[in-house]
């Protein structure tokens, strides 16, 4: 799967970052959180980003 970055707070890679995919999917990276409660798959995972990653893709059209 290729990604290519739309968004993120800082260019190095290290920060919350949103992305298309080649399939025409969203991906995000951001925080892994483990402490939200909710019964998540183990092939899934509840990340946290900024909501201003968002707004900055829809602003910008890239979404």
């Amino acid at each position: 799967m290729k990604l290519t970055r739309l968004v993120g707070e800082c260019e190095d890679g290290e920060c919350p970052t949103l992305y298309v995919t080649d399939r025409g999917t969203l991906a995000v990276q951001g925080g892994l959180l483990t402490d939200h409660g909710k019964d998540v798959p183990t092939h899934e995972a509840v990340v946290e980003i900024p909501a201003e990653l968002i707004w900055k893709a829809v602003r910008d059209n890239l979404i």
